[in-house]
């Protein structure tokens, strides 16, 4: 059950905004502890996620001292950070929020957290012990089959054809009597039952945003507009050069490949840089935004060459979730640099870090020369997260580090 902290509705009056933030929370107390006191038959153990924080550990931990039941928290990140993000740090309700997820987190019987960096702020400043749980990947994120990539390219080829602007370097590809074939997208080609991909595709950089403050996507587009710059310097391209002569030019590759970057994700700022990618006027370079079925989002990460990253931890001791399921699909990644990533992007093996959109840009030059074929770099991180990948899994990581957590709580517990 998902709790969050309310945001202020506009339709009720200014004064009976700080009565709302109160009788939310204890609503959803009352609903929780019926459902965990009554619905459910008695467990042996309780394991909440954090956050929501508020009301939820209240709650469990109440449930499980009517039901004497034990109680697990796995610390996912801190929910006071979370609120502090709209609220701000010095506001009365995150002290309160920090508070009761201190006071209660400290209560429980055992507790997991995501990293390293979060069990030593739990022991150092929480008083509370922690087992480092890493996240893996659901067993549906796999690397896409070629098979499996003509099928999702051809389902979205009209819309990645279709430019926010009059026209961009995926928009000009129409340009043989070949589109028109049902078996012929941006990246594949079928002739019978043969599949193969095309030699001068556009290199598919894949990003997934909740298109909100804390996701600075702004630095994506300014990468790409570097990207687009710098190439075509390295290139000595003439911007006097006929349009029809130049798209055809960009199609063929010359070194370094046109960049589709698809972006999915739903959230408040999406259409505002939705406006702003129609502006952009990139040679080499195009932008898509989609809302893509649960089991099409596997497939995309699965079909596509790089991942970005733009997650910054509220609390910088959490890691993204995305991430790992890119490096479940096999895809390397760039992720903005912050305290504790590399305990999953490890550096020249797996993936690259970046801390601006210049250097980023940098990354998307270095990897892309030679695409696809001769691009020996962007080989290597793929190989090293398809090693990584085949090491690890959620199975060995719970019977590893959460089994023996569950089991000593429940002993405990019961004696």
């Amino acid at each position: 059950m998902e709790t969050q902290w309310p945001s202020n509705p506009r339709s009720f009056p200014k004064i009976l905004h700080p009565l709302l933030l109160i009788l939310k929370p204890l609503v959803q107390f009352f609903m929780l502890l019926w459902y965990l006191c009554v619905k459910i038959p008695k467990p042996d153990v309780f394991i909440v996620q954090n956050p929501p924080s508020v009301p939820t550990l209240v709650a469990v931990k109440l449930a499980s001292w009517i039901r004497r039941s034990a109680f697990i928290i796995d610390w996912h990140n801190f929910g006071y950070t979370l609120l502090a993000l709209s609220l701000g740090r010095n506001s009365r309700f995150v002290a309160l929020y920090h508070w009761i997820e201190k006071h209660f987190g400290k209560m429980a019987n055992g507790s997991l957290c995501v990293t390293k960096a979060m069990q030593h702020e739990l022991s150092q400043n929480w008083g509370i012990s922690a087992t480092v749980l890493y996240d893996q990947p659901p067993d549906f994120f796999q690397p896409a089959s070629l098979e499996e990539k003509h099928k999702l390219f051809c389902g979205i080829d009209k819309s990645l054809r279709t430019p926010y602007s009059l026209q961009d370097c995926l928009s000009n590809e129409v340009l043989t009597p070949d589109d028109d074939n049902p078996n012929v997208t941006l990246f594949t080609t079928q002739t019978g039952t043969d599949i193969s991909l095309k030699w001068n595709r556009p290199a598919l950089i894949v990003s997934s945003t909740s298109w909100t403050p804390d996701e600075d996507f702004s630095i994506l587009l300014e990468a790409a507009l570097m990207y687009d710059r710098r190439v075509s310097a390295l290139l000595n391209e003439d911007d006097l050069k006929r349009e029809d002569v130049f798209w055809q030019e960009i199609k063929g590759g010359k070194q370094y490949p046109r960049l589709l970057f698809i972006i999915t994700g739903k959230g408040p700022e999406k259409e505002k840089y939705e406006h702003k990618m129609a502006k952009l006027n990139l040679k080499r370079v195009a932008f898509r935004t989609m809302w893509l079925e649960p089991e099409d989002y596997p497939l995309l990460l699965g079909s596509a060459d790089l991942g970005v990253c733009l997650h910054t931890s509220s609390s910088g001791l959490d890691l993204p979730m995305k991430v790992v399921d890119m490096f479940g699909c096999g895809l390397p990644v760039c992720a903005v640099s912050y305290s504790c990533i590399n305990e999953l992007v490890e550096v020249d093996k797996n993936g690259l870090l970046f801390s601006s959109s210049s250097e980023l840009a940098d990354q998307f030059v270095t990897l892309f020369k030679g695409f696809p074929g001769e691009c020996d770099e962007l080989k290597s991180l793929r190989q090293g997260v398809l090693a990584s990948r085949s090491s690890v899994n959620w199975a060995t990581e719970w019977e590893a580090n959460a089994k023996p957590l569950i089991s000593k709580v429940i002993f405990d517990n019961s004696s």
